[in-house]
């Protein structure tokens, strides 16, 4: 039949024939055609901010499970840096931080550095020096944009950068285009219109235009303009970084159904991150209409943790639970996010990978996927992941995580290294030990993802086992590392917690905001951080007005060789999960002894009990309550041994 039709139409002129051969051509281009490339880097997207893996009922992220339904996600991604600058250097150049220097968000900064500097000494509180960052991305690299380039792609950056202004942008780095040329931290003012970027205005149709709805239709009209050839979109979102603020209905809509015993509570944080997740749908529809999901790789990824530590409606941003700590931390919650790789006709939608992966990843894996070679003599701290996109496993030793600094949040951590190795994580604490010895905390985080229970003493031969394969990644990236501080005072230094620093003198990277000095004792019971006490009505209250509240007890008499638990029943309106201190002799309270546990902050009654598991004798007890500002009261507490024997009981009359 069809034979005869072609026949009838030749002898009416061939016009349907070549009609024909003119689709079959255009479809074996298509085919031909290397594909499209679509990187969607979210910022400060933390791994319980979607809905990928079950820790949300407050987010809604329709748009990412979207992209999950294309693709592979992956449940162990890691990014490069607990902070945005050195992970967005690392995805365009394949580089560890260790080794291309930017190992803080401080390129936006006048100062130009390009190469890290060594810090002789440091304050008489820090045990370690902090070299100095390079502030900008040297135009020496061959960035994942110039390989694009070279290889007939339209090259697209859309949003932010961070990784220095001119001669350092976007446009020097590859991008044919750069919208909206900001090299600042976050979006400029706010993230709904009036902006203040200086060469990009609001739509004057749309006065409360949001950013990220404008960035997505940028990004279209990218899209819209090259769909007939290959294209790279580098689309790195402003959301949800700083400042905190969203369109106006989306947040009445969230207060209507905040539940205030989640730890994943502002209404503000939720807009943000639903105009995110629209701004994701936008790119999908986009391509589907444009015909070229087919031929379209879309990796989707944070830059860092999610952001635990500001104040937003009363609250902590977010919640990284089950992991602990966020953003600017060496802790799970700081490094470990989403991440999903989409390429239709070779990784088998719907699929999940427990493959630990990493920022550094995605360079050689693109390459592999579009079968270019690198160039002569470059190489990669990173490796493809086409093998585990593939079902497969892939092969490596471990995964780096560089972070010689110390910023001043609740989780805080001194300068550190660490390494994941299969269900293992080793942190490095440079120079935390004895007379300047390395300081080590071990993690097994298939049976502690909240790395709660410090196993270094208990392992010391994987310890010394990963701390070389550390030792070896430092060298072979000639990274500039901290150095023993010769002027470090041990009377000036008092870690009262690896998790919430008070350090003697004020280290303004380790500085704790609101802090007062201590008052008087109320109970027997210690404030200090951002707390005072008071008794009130046969309770004990706690009042804070920062994110730091805490308050220790020192016993009359020891309390050798037993577990104990300390019980409370109170009730709250701050916010944060909860710890609990022990001590021993003169050791100062640390993380490794303590405990975390959640606390319901509604306002209402309710009772925790705690376990402290002293190796041995317990002299001295801290509670922190919450990470945020409140009000607490105690009503009960008590200490009694496992089997129910009391210890001490508080009284608040």
């Amino acid at each position: 039949m069809r034979l005869n039709q072609t026949f009838l139409y030749l002898l009416m002129g061939g016009l349907f024939v070549s009609g024909l051969l003119g689709q079959g051509l255009a479809a074996a281009e298509e085919n031909l055609r290397q594909p499209n490339v679509v990187f969607i880097l979210a910022d400060d997207l933390g791994w319980s901010d979607t809905t990928l893996f079950g820790t949300t009922k407050f987010y809604k992220t329709p748009n990412v499970e979207r992209l999950a339904k294309r693709g592979m996600t992956f449940t162990r991604a890691y990014s490069s840096s607990p902070l945005c600058s050195p992970t967005r250097a690392s995805v365009l150049t394949g580089l560890s931080p260790a080794r291309h220097g930017i190992t803080s968000p401080t390129c936006h900064l006048p100062k130009v550095v390009l190469e890290p500097v060594v810090s002789r000494s440091a304050a008489p509180n820090q045990k370690a020096t902090i070299p100095e960052s390079v502030t900008r991305l040297d135009t020496d690299y061959y960035t994942l944009a110039e390989m694009f380039k070279d290889n007939g792609y339209a090259t697209g950056h859309f949003g932010k950068w961070h990784l220095g202004p001119e001669p350092y942008s976007p446009l020097q780095h590859g991008f044919d285009v750069d919208v909206p040329h900001f090299a600042g931290p976050g979006p400029a003012g706010s993230y709904v219109a009036p902006w203040k970027f200086k060469d990009f205005d609001h739509d004057p149709n749309i006065p409360d235009e949001h950013i990220e709805d404008r960035m997505a239709k940028e990004a279209t009209r990218f899209m819209e303009q090259r769909a007939d050839a290959p294209f790279f979109l580098n689309y790195w979102m402003f959301s949800v970084h700083a400042p905190f603020d969203a369109k106006q209905n989306l947040i009445d809509q969230y207060r209507k159904v905040v539940d205030p015993s989640d730890p994943q509570r502002s209404p503000t944080y939720a807009a943000m991150i639903e105009s995110m997740d629209d701004a994701i749908g936008t790119l999908l529809d986009t391509i589907d209409r444009l015909g070229i999901a087919d031929n379209t790789i879309i990796v989707f990824a944070s830059d860092n943790g999610g952001n635990m530590y500001n104040e937003v409606d009363g609250t902590t941003a977010t919640s990284n639970a089950p992991l602990k700590g966020g953003k600017a931390t060496m802790y799970e919650g700081g490094v470990r996010g989403p991440a999903i790789v989409i390429q239709p006709g070779v990784v088998k939608p719907e699929t999940h990978s427990d493959a630990i992966i990493q920022s550094i990843d995605f360079y050689p894996t693109l390459l592999e996927m579009l079968a270019i070679a690198p160039q002569p003599e470059q190489s990669f701290d990173g490796i493809s992941l086409v093998p585990a996109l593939q079902g497969g496993k892939l092969s490596r030793e471990a995964i780096f995580t560089f972070f010689p600094h110390s910023p001043g949040i609740p989780d805080w951590l001194p300068p550190a290294v660490s390494a994941h190795q299969g269900d293992w994580k080793l942190i490095r604490i440079f120079h935390g030990g004895q007379d300047g010895a390395h300081r080590h905390k071990l993690f097994n985080l298939h049976d502690d993802i909240g790395e709660r229970n410090d196993l270094a003493e208990k392992y010391p031969d994987r310890v010394q086992q990963m701390d070389a394969l550390i030792q070896q990644h430092l060298e072979d990236a000639n990274a500039v590392c901290p150095l023993a501080n010769p002027n470090f005072d041990p009377a000036k230094y008092d870690i009262t917690q690896e998790g919430k620093a008070s350090l003697k003198g004020g280290a303004k990277e380790a500085k704790t905001p609101h802090a007062r000095p201590a008052g008087k004792p109320v109970a027997g019971w210690q404030p200090s951080g951002t707390c005072k006490l008071s008794l009130v009505a046969g309770g004990l209250q706690v009042q804070s007005d920062g994110n730091d509240p805490h308050f220790s007890y020192q016993l009359s008499e020891p309390v050798v060789g037993a577990k104990l638990w300390l019980k409370i029943r109170m009730k709250s309106d701050s916010a944060g999960q909860g710890q609990v201190f022990w001590k021993s002799n003169d050791a100062p309270y640390a993380a490794e002894r303590s405990t975390f546990f959640d606390v319901y902050h509604d306002g209402k009654l309710h009772d925790y009990e705690v376990q402290i598991s002293p190796t041995g004798s317990t002299q001295g007890i801290r509670l922190d309550p919450s990470r945020s500002r409140g009000t607490i009261e105690i009503l009960q507490m008590q200490l009694t041994t496992e089997n129910d024997e009391l210890v001490k009981q508080w009284s608040f009359n």
